[in-house]
């Protein structure tokens, strides 16, 4: 199911987005803008959204963690996860995701 959902998510956006195209993060199913990601799947069946460091979280009203892969290292800077439990607010930070991406 969840998985499902980021394929809805990102097939729409592709199919209404200039620019848009699918693609890979990490070995995982993404979302690229002009071959940039934006948004991806994550293993934990979680959505990860690059909306950078100075994005004012707590107006997202949803829960949210700062993503990080690694085990001996922080976290990616700027990129945050949100777990299925808030799958709907997925598409909606993916398009706020995608507007920051654009004027990088």
């Amino acid at each position: 199911m969840e998985f499902e959902t980021f394929l809805g998510i990102r097939n729409k956006f592709c199919l209404e987005e200039a620019d848009v195209t699918e693609g890979k993060m990490m070995h995982s199913p993404a979302i690229h803008y002009k071959r940039k990601v934006f948004a991806f799947f994550s293993k934990q069946d979680k959505m990860v959204f690059k909306l950078g460091r100075s994005y004012p979280l707590e107006q997202l009203k949803v829960e949210w963690a700062e993503f990080n892969p690694f085990k001996n290292k922080g976290p990616l800077n700027g990129w945050y996860e949100v777990g299925f439990d808030n799958h709907e607010k997925w598409e909606e930070l993916t398009g706020i995701a995608l507007e920051k991406i654009k004027t990088v």
